[in-house]
């Protein structure tokens, strides 16, 4: 019995919101940065009167300041592996073991003492990778990671009020 998940049931709530994501490159992504001056602009928070204003608020900055907040998630995910080195040596090992092996060329490691087949060496990372892998708590980090930056970018979108110009624009509509 097999489960099929309608995934453009879901996806389709989103509308194109993410299809911009998926096809632009990382340069052209981090290309329109907004200066920090202008993102931490202290001046143009406040909390905003109620719900729909704050949703508004919302939906204005996070394709305003997409650029800014994926450079956020960035860095909070460079903060996460440093402030958890089990889970960056993990991911070091395993990211240089596959490279070791793929340098093999399907070739036989011989040791002079021993020799060792590429698939036990797959293996091998395997049984080394794997443990060490779950003792570094990976899904705690991914987690702390969702929540940090979500509370970042949802707070910051949430405070940060429209610019004069584009609130004077949507009344005129």
């Amino acid at each position: 019995m097999a489960i099929s998940i309608p995934i453009d049931a879901i996806t389709s709530r989103f509308g194109d919101r993410f299809n911009n994501l998926r096809n632009t490159s990382l340069s052209s992504r981090f290309a329109n940065l907004r200066p920090v001056s202008e993102f931490l602009d202290v001046k143009r928070m406040s909390k905003p009167a109620n719900f729909g204003e704050a949703q508004g608020r919302v939906n204005y900055n996070l394709s305003y300041f997409s650029s800014n907040y994926a450079a956020v998630f960035v860095m909070l995910s460079i903060y996460s592996l440093l402030t958890n080195l089990k889970l960056l040596f993990d991911i070091i090992f395993i990211s240089a073991g596959l490279y070791g092996i793929g340098l093999l060329e399907g070739r036989d490691l011989d040791l002079g003492f021993s020799r060792f087949t590429t698939s036990q060496l797959y293996t091998g990372l395997l049984i080394i990778g794997v443990p060490v892998g779950i003792w570094a708590s990976p899904i705690s980090t991914a987690l702390w990671l969702i929540g940090a930056t979500g509370v970042t970018v949802f707070g910051h979108a949430a405070l940060m009020d429209k610019p004069i110009e584009n609130a004077f624009s949507e009344e005129a509509v």
